[in-house]
């Protein structure tokens, strides 16, 4: 007899739902976030469970990698997919259990991808890389009006960072402004160094394959950018189409369509966000700092605005990439820009 386990995980607890081919409810048990505990409760049907279903909850480490060492068989639910039925007036962690149950059985789970537990420390110590970036760059921000606010002077980023205290002395005249000064470029500084700190401790740890230099050859893609898309994809093959790719970096419109009428739009935060960062970044250097794709840009921006038109670049980019990544080759600007 198949059985089928959904868990609805939680913070500090979680929900085990057990089936049998017929939605049978064979356990139904909430229990502490322990994998000791977890497992004591799956035992008794670990030999029938054909899978065990864990939603991808931000916390779906430590279950997923403790079950998998156990033997079992785990599917990632992608929590974006999936739809209830709408019509019901209840429901619950219980309900919630035995529903990722019920999808398996049926065979119509929408699954995640469950990234290699061996790379995923490296990738995720990329990811709190530009966490620090973004703070770094907000911290900047708000020195750079400060000083237009009081000082009618306009600085761009790159001569922030050469501030010194001695400049902020001249500037401000107030202690406490030079004070609030002083603070963002010390936090600056501090954010500077923990991001080379980074930098250079993944480069040290990473794996780097062909696809690492293979992807450099893109325009506006350099060491990080590249790291960034070969440690956030894995397995290019696990996306059957670039299409599939294209969407997973969110370079995809979200709109659903009626009669060629827009009706509303579907989910656009379903993808990955760190990849779609990537390609837009990568754009906006590649429109900088080559001319065939300047052009490209400023026909696009003579017919839209700067975002779509930036967008644009990022999923040509995306598109490119994906085969790049998926039959080892160069990239080539005459395949996708002539």
């Amino acid at each position: 007899m198949k059985l089928y386990a959904g868990i609805d995980l939680h913070a500090s607890n979680n929900y085990i739902g057990v089936i049998d081919d017929n939605d049978n409810r064979l356990l139904s048990k909430k229990v502490n976030n322990d994998m000791v505990t977890v497992l004591e409760a799956l035992a008794p049907f670990k030999e029938n469970i054909e899978g065990v279903i864990v939603e991808s909850t931000y916390n779906w480490y430590w279950l997923v990698d403790g079950l998998q060492e156990e033997g079992y068989h785990v599917h990632l639910a992608n929590p974006a997919q999936i739809q209830q039925y709408n019509g019901k007036k209840y429901t619950d962690d219980k309900w919630d259990s035995f529903w990722l149950a019920h999808m398996k059985r049926l065979n119509i789970l929408p699954e995640g991808y469950i990234y290699p537990k061996e790379n995923r420390p490296v990738r995720d110590l990329l990811r709190r890389r530009m966490m620090y970036v973004r703070q770094k760059t907000s911290h900047i921000l708000s020195l750079e009006s400060m000083i237009n606010r009081n000082c009618g002077l306009h600085i761009s980023n790159k001569d922030i960072k050469k501030l010194t205290d001695a400049d902020l002395g001249t500037m401000f005249e107030h202690r406490s402004l030079i004070y609030a000064a002083k603070s963002n470029l010390e936090t600056i500084r501090f954010f500077d160094e923990k991001i080379k700190g980074i930098e250079k401790e993944i480069v040290s740890q990473a794996e780097l394959d062909k696809d690492f230099e293979l992807l450099q050859t893109m325009p506006g893609v350099g060491k990080i950018l590249s790291l960034t898309i070969m440690l956030e994809v894995g397995d290019i093959t696990r996306f059957a189409r670039v299409n599939n790719y294209s969407s997973y970096c969110c370079c995809v419109k979200s709109e659903r369509l009626s009669n060629n009428k827009k009706k509303g739009a579907n989910n656009s935060k379903n993808g990955n966000r760190y990849l779609a960062w990537a390609y837009i970044e990568a754009a906006i250097f590649a429109i900088n700092w080559y001319p065939e794709i300047k052009r490209y840009y400023q026909k696009k921006l003579a017919k839209t605005n700067r975002f779509v038109a930036v967008k644009t670049i990022a999923h040509k980019l995306a598109r490119a990439s994906y085969f790049i990544m998926r039959d080892k080759v160069p990239f080539d600007i005459k395949k996708l820009f002539f």
